[in-house]
């Protein structure tokens, strides 16, 4: 797998767009870090075609949304179907993400919302019927991100 070489604005931006994409503007960056707002655009820009920066996603309370079940269902998939299965298992209703695990029987962990076990149940038999084997489910309470720490130590440590 290639490495992209990035540098110290490149992981302030990561940084600073992982904390708060929504609230924070080329502008913002730019003017933390002493550079134009165009050469926050370009780098941007560049951390999008280079497959770095990959989108931005909302954080969605689905509970408050009417969806009572975000669940996490552990799958096993062949290794030479694993990426494919995965790709297909996003067209399911009520999946919204999905992860390839590298290691262990349970390869693909596959993240899906639903009103009530009807939905669930669905869900289940769709991704049975692509061929992925399921092996759990668990409900999920929450989920909390943040930004990559390193990078922002980094940062700190260079001001």
């Amino acid at each position: 797998m290639a490495s992209t070489s990035i540098d110290d604005l490149d992981r302030y931006i990561i940084y600073a767009l992982q904390r708060d994409a929504r609230h924070t503007s080329g502008r913002d960056i730019a003017e933390a870090r002493g550079v134009s707002a165009s050469t926050v655009r370009n780098r941007i820009s560049k951390l999008e075609s280079n497959g770095i920066i990959r989108g931005s996603h909302l954080d969605v309370d689905y509970e408050e949304m009417g969806y009572q079940l975000y669940t996490i269902i552990f799958c096993t998939a062949p290794i030479p179907d694993r990426e494919t299965l995965a790709k297909q298992a996003l067209e399911v209703d009520g999946v919204v993400s999905v992860r390839e695990i590298m290691t262990g029987d349970e390869n693909v962990h596959i993240t899906a919302v639903g009103r009530d076990s009807d939905d669930l149940s669905r869900i289940g038999r769709e991704l049975s019927e692509l061929g992925f084997e399921i092996a759990e489910e668990e409900i999920i309470r929450n989920e909390y991100t943040c930004a990559y720490s390193p990078f922002g130590r980094e940062i700190d440590d260079s001001d």
